[in-house]
């Protein structure tokens, strides 16, 4: 892995990034290399952290499997057992499952929005709430690229009192030492690596359907926002999550391991293997490929070593993977943001992690 890793700066395909496995719930690669800034004047420490945009779907799941694990959220129960509101315009069916499947019909927002409304929590689930479905919940996934951090952490919100990052950060962050943020204080910010943005800002939609081009501009979001406090101190449990592939690898091996980190039980084993169980497949509405998704995560199938594996990625270049059956855990985080979104440098790494485990 470290010769692959080192290949990608060699080859100019990286500016800075890092890349972690863990086994058993023990680091066996921790890498990090590279520069934090597109100027190449701030090396790439062991502490540097950087926005994963959708790699945080990941640890939003993970808080939710942990809230319904205590049995706080049936996940099979109809979202407005928690959250009244939401039963408006024929949502009274959809339930919680829905949401961290994609599949609610609620892929994106029907009235327009602006970027800055992205840090209104309460304007942008109070939309949600009084919106009809897409399409007929259940029946598809249609990737909720915004919208699924805002319902799956006001479910969240209604039954613990408190935030998503709230809850990730007192119940699973701080218990693993994980340094990872859904809201990062300001405290922080000096830490931060700068997303390189891609060569082109083309859409990856050829021929957009609606529901595409209303996930894709409404809103509309630059990769220059990443770098102001307003972004980085807000929670969007979808995409604004800010670590570095050590935290989330770290976080998410109590998924690999049963529900147990560092001698200390958090889940049971069947609340981990939950996520594995598939709400829906097919080819999603919004993405346009073929995907199964189970709760919160994408399950792999015959596209890992391992079947029992949970995967996802983030705009750019992003990728997490827990594979349970190898009780693995890996992440990588670039900041150099990938042109297309068949970008194979995460996966390249994960080739050379599971030649090394003899999984090939």
């Amino acid at each position: 892995m470290r010769a692959v890793f080192e290949d990608g700066f060699a080859s100019g395909a990286e500016v800075g990034a890092s890349v972690c496995v863990t086994v058993d719930g023990e680091t066996v690669v921790d890498l990090w290399g590279g520069f934090a800034d597109a100027d190449r004047t701030r090396p790439w420490q062991r502490d540097t952290i950087i926005n994963v945009y959708s790699v945080t779907k990941t640890l939003t799941a993970l808080t939710a499997l942990l809230v319904a694990d205590r049995g706080e959220i049936d996940v099979a129960a109809p979202v407005s057992r928690y959250w009244p509101e939401f039963a408006a315009n024929g949502k009274e069916r959809v339930t919680v499952a829905h949401v961290l499947s994609h599949s609610s019909g609620l892929s994106g927002w029907a009235q327009p929005v602006s970027a800055t409304d992205l840090y209104d929590w309460e304007k942008m689930t109070a939309l949600l709430a009084a919106q009809a479905p897409f399409w007929e919940p259940g029946t598809a996934s249609g990737y909720h690229g915004l919208t699924q951090g805002y319902l799956v952490g006001e479910v969240i919100r209604r039954v613990t009192g408190r935030t998503l990052g709230t809850v990730f950060r007192e119940e699973l962050a701080e218990p693993l030492g994980a340094d990872f943020h859904i809201g990062l204080p300001a405290a922080e910010d000096a830490r931060v690596a700068d997303l390189v943005p891609p060569a082109s800002d083309a859409s990856p939609f050829v021929h957009p359907t609606a529901l595409q081009i209303n996930a894709e501009t409404n809103p509309h979001h630059d990769v220059a926002d990443t770098r102001t406090r307003a972004w980085r101190g807000a929670e969007i449990p979808a995409v604004n999550g800010t670590g570095n592939a050590r935290a989330v690898a770290t976080a998410l091996a109590v998924l690999a391991c049963g529900g147990v980190a560092g001698g200390r039980r958090l889940l049971s084993e069947a609340g981990c293997r939950r996520a594995l169980e598939v709400q829906v497949e097919g080819r999603d509405l919004i993405l346009g490929m073929p995907l199964r998704f189970g709760l919160g995560f994408a399950v792999a199938g015959g596209m890992m070593p391992n079947p029992n594996t949970l995967h996802w990625g983030g705009r750019g270049g992003f990728l997490a993977i827990v594979d349970l059956d190898a009780r693995t855990t890996f992440a990588y985080a670039p900041n150099r943001m990938a042109d297309s979104i068949a970008d194979v440098r995460g996966f390249g790494l994960a080739m050379a992690m599971w030649e090394a485990m003899d999984l090939l």
